[in-house]
């Protein structure tokens, strides 16, 4: 593309249902403000507290709030990387405006890199609908609506965290791959570079992503050593050594002052227990007091290890496969079956009344049901569109393309287990292969079929639209 920024252009066709997308979008985001407008418009000496305290959206971490008020490297480096580097410049602004007026403007700054991400996200998923899988405009429009009546592509488009700028940077990649594809180009190393960078450093494992579209897209050439080598090697190694280079630069030397100070804070707890049993204590042999001494301590750690385990986090936190630094993310324990039907699939279609829009960290259990069958009846349907879609597209590089993101997505929250108790949240980076799947679908039906499918897609994307939107904005509300 000779002009990158081309493809941010609205396009004629594209303006009245732009224009929908972009109100419904800035709407909610509005009612978000609104919620916590009097609090997080204040200034304050902790917005870590201020914000983590007060921001409750389902398990969305409201830390681009904390690193937009108060530049640091907030975010878990090794998950994502180079996302407080980009948040440096919303940052500033920020600064600014709070010099200006006094009061801080952070959750308008953060609404706008939000609005931004979630409406190109809509234009971009119509054009994968109009110009790669080449349905008719009614039908592109009907399932970019479907897509957006999801439960957490509506609540990502709203909450202060990092899913949506991810959606939209895969999304992207999928529609630049895609044409390639047709036009039967290569994925150039500087392209694969550049949206690498740009992925990865908003979440570190989608970055695997832009190497398979990569992989598809250049299909035997991908192989070639300079492809291998500058596209995937060097990009990979730099940024994993970047991100050693940030947590050893920035994050250590905290962890560092936390571990000292956690450290003094149990000799002088150790050194006050010792005192209060020498008071007490009766014997006079030194091997008995000691051993006496060591009977209190370990009664201490085992209370202190009961009462964590009764916590609504341990108890909603399964068995990791090894404590390891990145096996400690994994879980072997939580349930697989009912976390497809209920979380993988399920909460993020169609939000569950009960619970609704809970922490798993606090509140929410794991697994919430549905209280009536006419979800899992919707649940079902659209899981047999999926599988359908599936089957009509199993000739297209493209859609496995799409599909090879939403495996690897599979293979880290189902197989692996990471953040399998709230994988809901994670949904945004593997939702749009339902809409990819079925339109292939619909590009194979006839006439009559066709219409039945546009009934029944209609139906669903009313529907969702209507109960997901019910239950956020009462929520937004409360």
């Amino acid at each position: 593309m000779k002009n990158p920024f081309k493809i941010f252009k609205i396009k004629k066709e594209e303006r009245w249902m732009a224009l929908v997308a972009f109100l419904v979008i800035t709407a909610l985001n509005v009612l978000c403000i609104c919620k916590y407008f009097d609090k997080f418009t204040q200034i304050s000496n902790n917005y870590k507290s201020l914000f983590v305290h007060n921001f409750h959206i389902s398990g969305f971490d409201p830390v681009s709030y904390t690193v937009v008020s108060n530049w640091t490297t907030g975010y878990n480096i090794y998950r994502h990387p180079l996302l407080a580097f980009f948040m440096y410049l919303p940052n500033q602004v920020n600064q600014g405006l709070m010099i200006a007026t006094g009061m801080n403007w952070v959750q308008f700054v953060v609404a706008t890199i939000i609005i931004f991400c979630s409406f190109y996200s809509f234009i971009i998923i119509y054009r994968i609908f109009r110009e790669i899988i080449e349905l008719k405009r009614f039908d592109a429009t009907l399932l970019s609506a479907f897509f957006f009546s999801f439960a957490y592509i509506l609540v990502a488009s709203i909450v202060p965290d990092h899913f949506i700028m991810s959606m939209f940077m895969l999304l992207l990649t999928l529609y630049v791959a895609g044409k390639k594809m047709k036009k039967q180009l290569l994925f150039t190393k500087w392209q694969t570079i550049l949206f690498f960078f740009i992925t990865a450093g908003i979440s570190l494992n989608n970055g695997i992503k832009i190497f398979l579209a990569n992989f598809f897209t250049n299909g035997k050439k991908f192989w070639r050593p300079a492809n291998l080598l500058f596209a995937i090697l060097i990009p990979a190694g730099l940024i994993w050594a970047g991100a050693r280079w940030e947590w050893k630069t920035f994050e250590y030397p905290n962890y560092h002052h936390r571990q000292v100070l956690k450290a003094q804070k149990d000799s002088t707890l150790r050194a006050k227990l010792y005192q209060s049993y020498m008071d007490t204590v009766t014997a006079k042999d030194p091997k008995e007091i000691k051993a006496g001494y060591q009977k209190i301590i370990k009664k201490k750690a085992r209370d202190k290890y009961i009462r964590d385990h009764k916590k609504v986090w341990a108890k909603h936190s399964g068995e990791p496969i090894n404590k390891s630094e990145f096996g400690q993310w994994t879980d072997i324990t939580t349930p697989r079956w009912p976390s497809i039907v209920e979380n993988f699939f399920g909460e993020p279609i169609q939000l569950h009344k009960e619970h609704l829009l809970e922490d798993t960290l606090t509140k929410r259990p794991v697994i919430v049901e549905y209280s009536w069958i006419g979800n899992y009846i919707v649940e079902g349907i659209i899981m047999l569109l999926f599988i359908l879609g599936i089957i009509c597209a199993y000739r297209s590089r493209f859609f496995w393309c799409a599909f090879s993101f939403f495996a690897f997505d599979v293979l880290i929250h189902i197989v692996l287990g990471f953040g399998i108790n709230e994988v809901y949240i994670m949904s945004p980076h593997y939702l749009f292969i339902i809409p990819i799947a079925i339109a292939f679908l619909m590009s194979k039906l006839s006439e009559k079929p066709l219409l039945a499918a546009r009934v029944l897609l209609t139906a669903l994307t009313a529907f969702l639209f209507a109960y997901n939107n019910t239950l956020l904005i009462e929520y937004l509300l409360r």
